[in-house]
């Protein structure tokens, strides 16, 4: 069901070239910015996009607790954030943080680096031809 996004202070012309959800989210990866590591995906609205760019601090949407958040006010975990990218389609976010401890909710650095579907030694394809 799609609904009608709260009101935001994001750019009017930002809003108008993003292409959300159904239910007005995009993607938001979240990514060490010094070593290249994808720490975390979370949801972003227009809102939560706003308050990323004007805090300097990652801010996401619950979808599970239908609120925002800004990543380390419970946890200590901080993101500061270092750059901001729409893709190419203004369907996903990337942002380049700072992240200070855990990005994972289970307390691991990232949340990719429990279930390796695939890896370079699994391939089959030898890495000079990667």
């Amino acid at each position: 069901m799609t609904s009608t996004p709260p009101p935001s202070g994001l750019a009017p012309e930002l809003a108008a070239r993003l292409k959300r959800s159904p239910d007005g989210l995009l993607p938001a990866i979240a990514q060490q910015y010094d070593t290249g590591e994808v720490l975390m995906l979370g949801w972003m609205d227009d809102e939560a996009l706003h308050r990323t760019l004007t805090t300097g601090r990652c801010t996401y949407w619950s979808r599970s607790r239908r609120e925002y958040w800004v990543k380390g006010d419970t946890s200590g975990h901080f993101q500061w954030v270092r750059s901001v990218a729409l893709d190419c389609d203004a369907d996903t976010v990337l942002v380049k943080v700072d992240q200070v401890g855990a990005a994972c909710h289970t307390g691991a650095r990232t949340c990719f680096d429990v279930d390796v579907l695939l890896d370079d030694a699994d391939s089959g394809v030898p890495a000079s031809d990667q």
